[in-house]
């Protein structure tokens, strides 16, 4: 041990973003799955988990230049209740299983990062055992046991602690801003894999006569996949229904199908476990119902609940789940609260991502600044950065999206839309029909404008939110639920347009749908598909729609009637 009389209590640090600017002057990097043995899992699991807990309570720490770091006044005690769940702990020469197991991986890299930095060391102690192939061999372990035996260290000048869990690894960062005499001294690239045999624990020691051999248990011998989900898409559904596996874990709102209440209509039969979020549920119906339609309260609301959802889920969460199936909404909130460290994800992408959807609100904005809507709420910088650092981490985006499956590129699962049942229908073809409430998100300033130029009603399928004023100029028959009564084509010029099933109703109908790429519908048959506020192409576009428009004598277009008879696409 390397001790020294500090004379004083150690005291956590704060938290704070990282400062781009801070270079890396100290870097240490483990395995977090060394072992491939079967019965090796669930300990392995445990450790990571505990990880998961403690590096939420460190990333991001700002040690002040002299003031001394110590481990456990940071992590605080390991219990269940605080998110600690069983791993592995070496004790008195035996890897045991031990609520809280495995920290001792990250004060190791926390020892050998800080020993880089050249920071002075106030506690360390050794293990009490060299295992083949770990860190004491180098004279890099520190151990430490609530609430006795700590780590503790003293940096030179101010620095920032950076912990990361990625799928396969702990990386430990220090960052400071150096000195004009300082050089920053990352420890090697990483060595070949050791061919030294790997040290288990009491699973696979073989000595059952032991004391210790009742403490083991009989935990999973492999991964387990959860899939996280909130509001019930019919695509995701389907896909769920053909990946799950027989072990894999729900996470739903409310187990619609099985109680026969509530819109999460998720297939949770063939699931080993479901778990279920009803206060959560609760909550977000008595407040939504007192929201207004649209506006700032709103979505600042609507993210609370994400992130009231995302935290139970985490709360649920074996260790033992290795990989997850997460709904979009929930996914930064996960990723800042270190739930999808130690572990692969896929998202189930029902936007834009934040960043890109409120690039494209922005310039939405510039194109109509008088709109009350487009420029009403952005969200907090943090969220963005979560969610694109979630996403950049993503083994792949699913969607039946075109636009995101585009974003995609590469790691893109594309599903096929679901269409309604599709009914045999004779039409007056005489209106054009706007899905959609009187928003500027939805294309509205730009429908608006043609309509006025080619002389043709608007039939309304949503409320005017604009302004009562909006459609002067423009003949409009008032939002009813036979808004696809008599379409000759259904119109969506929108800016952003996530889950457009109005279109997918229209399109089953045998209706022309015109619609943005924003709509995400591009190569389906049936849709005319425009760039975004493209207005020559939506003139252009309306004009082709066969039997509803034509140029009289006196140069203004009008109506006329046209009786179609549309069969369902399928029949095509």
């Amino acid at each position: 041990m390397v001790a020294e009389m500090a004379g004083e209590r150690p005291r956590p640090f704060p938290r704070k973003p990282f400062a781009k600017d801070r270079p890396v002057i100290a870097e240490s990097r483990g395995a977090l799955y060394p072992s491939s043995v079967a019965a090796e899992f669930a300990l392995q699991a445990g450790k990571v988990q505990n990880l998961r807990a403690a590096v939420a309570r460190l990333d991001g720490v700002v040690i002040p230049a002299g003031a001394v770091f110590s481990f456990w006044a940071h992590v605080g005690r390991p219990v269940r209740g605080r998110g600690f769940t069983e791993g592995r702990e070496l004790r008195e020469g035996c890897i045991v299983p031990s609520v809280g197991g495995g920290l001792c991986q990250l004060s190791n890299a926390l020892y050998e990062a800080a020993l880089l930095a050249g920071f002075g060391i106030v506690e360390r102690h050794a293990h009490s055992r060299i295992l083949p192939d770990s860190k004491a061999e180098a004279g890099l372990d520190a151990t430490v046991f609530w609430n006795y035996v700590d780590l503790r260290f003293r940096p030179p000048t101010d620095c920032q602690l950076e912990v990361r869990l990625t799928r396969s690894e702990l990386i430990v960062r220090f960052h400071a801003a150096p000195s004009p005499s300082q050089t920053p001294s990352l420890i090697p690239a990483d060595e070949p894999a050791s061919t030294k045999p790997v040290v288990e624990s009491c699973e696979t020691c073989g000595i059952e006569s032991c004391f210790r051999h009742l403490e083991t248990g009989s935990g999973p011998t492999q991964g387990i996949t959860a899939w996280l989900v909130d509001a019930w898409w019919p695509e995701f559904d389907a896909y769920l229904r053909g990946q799950r596996q027989p072990g894999d874990w729900l996470c739903t709102p409310l187990d619609s199908v099985r109680l026969r209440v509530g819109p999460y209509r998720w297939t949770s039969a063939g699931f080993a476990r479901v778990r279920q979020a009803p206060l959560e549920v609760l909550h977000r119906s008595l407040v939504s119902r007192r929201l207004a339609a649209q506006g700032a309260a709103r979505q600042q609301a609507l993210l609370r609940f994400d992130e009231a959802l995302a935290q139970r889920y985490a709360r649920a969460l074996p260790a033992a789940a290795t990989h997850l199936f997460v709904s979009q909404n929930l996914l930064p909130f996960l990723w800042r609260d270190g739930v999808l460290g130690g572990r692969t994800f896929d998202v189930l992408m029902t936007r834009l991502p934040l960043a890109a959807l409120e690039a494209t609100l922005d310039r939405a904005h510039a194109a109509h600044p008088e709109s009350r809507t487009l420029a009403d709420f952005r969200a907090d910088p943090a969220l963005l950065a979560d969610e694109s650092a979630a996403l950049a981490e993503a083994r792949r985006w699913i969607t039946p999206h075109s636009t995101l499956a585009r974003l995609a590129g590469l790691r893109a699962l594309k599903l096929p839309w679901h269409l309604p049942p599709a009914v045999l229908r004779v039409a007056v073809g005489t209106d054009i029909s706007f899905p959609a409430s009187t928003i500027g998100r939805k294309g509205a300033y730009e429908l608006r404008e043609a309509a006025r130029q080619l002389g043709l009603r608007v039939n309304l399928g949503g409320p005017v939110i604009e302004d009562a004023a909006f459609w002067r100029g423009v003949e409009t028959v008032a939002a009813s639920d036979a808004w696809l009564a008599h379409a000759a084509a259904v119109v969506l010029p929108a800016w952003v347009e996530n889950q457009p099933r109005r279109l997918l109703q229209a399109v089953a109908a045998g209706i022309p749908v015109i619609a943005s790429e924003a709509c995400g519908l591009a190569g389906l048959p049936g849709v005319v598909t425009l760039r975004e506020n493209d207005s020559a192409a939506l003139l252009a576009a309306l004009a082709n729609v066969s039997g509803m428009v034509r140029e009289p004598a006196g140069g203004r277009a009008e109506r006329r009637p046209c009786a179609v008879l549309h069969p369902p696409l399928s029949a095509r």
